[in-house]
């Protein structure tokens, strides 16, 4: 009889500590998301720099060490792990510039020069391996502002030229015109992200003459009509528990993963680790697994296939040249 009342007490104690220990226990707290390092850039350590996406790989230059403004350009192939240096870009050497890919070309345009507010931009050919000049931004000099591309046309829009922006402008690589859309709906602003999801390209966080936006837009190309979502404040009611003013911040990062937009690293106030997933589907927003790396602003973010890449950028008068990648699924304790 003490053998089996003594069993049946091993049973309840085994029990409760598997169940401590299951994903849908309240007891351990669980995020979503693993970061693994991966082949170092082969470039000088920088921020400020640009990216784009091309046929599966990504291309990176541009930015600063904070004396030395660069041209280089190189390609990453995710399949070999591998860096490859391409033509250097042709323009004045610059930082907090804009990138996007489309109709199977690049394109790098606007940024700072340490002196002067620039507006040239250019088309970059992966299978020629060169740059061409193409029809300068049309709207002012600027840095610090967004850009993605949809259905093979870029859209640029706000950043900073002597004041806080918030035009918005599309790019046809066909006809190589620049044609003004409605402005951006939310308030003007520096050092935002954007990324695309579900065909729609979202802006949001950044700073407005020193407060951190809490508004978070999308903008559809179809009808040209931006729509307001939920707001980065207060905390998710609908049971996940995540405190959403967490998100706002500048100089992040962002990139695009299936239908869900990612942002983390920048700063609010004090650097930032975090990494949070938007999901358009139901308006929502996700925690993910604290990046793994350093603090740091002004970095890059790409996507490919279905990971997230964060590169490069600064903490203080230190310059970054890592590489991470981030599972989005992997489970952690």
């Amino acid at each position: 009889m003490k053998k089996t009342r003594l069993l049946a007490v091993l049973l309840l104690l085994l029990t409760g500590a598997l169940s401590s220990c299951t994903k849908d226990s309240a007891d351990v707290d669980y995020v979503v998301g693993a970061w693994y390092k991966r082949s170092q850039f082969e470039g000088l350590a920088r921020n400020g720099a640009v990216s784009f996406v091309l046929n599966g790989k990504a291309y990176v230059g541009l930015g600063t060490d904070g004396t030395d403004k660069f041209t280089d350009f190189w390609e990453y192939t995710p399949s070999t792990n591998t860096w490859k240096q391409c033509a250097s870009f042709p323009g004045v050497g610059r930082y907090f510039a804009i990138g996007f890919a489309a109709n199977g070309k690049g394109y790098v345009g606007t940024g700072y020069d340490g002196l002067n507010r620039l507006k040239d931009f250019w088309e970059f050919d992966p299978a020629a391996n060169t740059w061409t000049q193409k029809a300068d931004f049309a709207g002012s000099a600027r840095y610090g502002a967004v850009a993605f591309a949809i259905n093979d046309k870029g859209y640029v829009g706000t950043g900073y030229d002597g004041n806080y922006k918030k035009d918005f402008w599309q790019y046809d690589p066909l006809t190589n015109v620049w044609t003004q859309k409605p402005s951006f709906g939310g308030n003007k602003r520096l050092g935002a992200v954007a990324f695309v999801a579900n065909n729609e390209g979202y802006i949001c966080t950044g700073l407005d003459n020193g407060v951190y936006e809490t508004d978070n837009w999308s903008y559809n190309p179809a009808t040209e009509t931006w729509t307001e979502h939920r707001k980065l404040e207060g905390t998710d009611t609908n049971g996940t528990g995540f405190d959403f003013s967490a998100v706002p911040r500048a100089y992040a990062v962002a990139f695009t993963i299936g239908n869900n937009g990612y942002v983390a690293l920048g700063n609010k106030d004090t650097a930032l680790l975090s990494c949070w997933a938007y999901s358009p589907t139901d308006d929502n927003w996700y925690q993910k697994t604290d990046f793994s790396g350093a603090t740091r602003i002004s970095g890059v973010g790409f996507g490919l296939g279905d990971a997230g890449y964060v590169a490069l950028g600064a903490s203080g008068s230190t310059r970054y040249d890592d590489l991470w990648i981030l599972d989005s699924n992997a489970d952690v304790d």
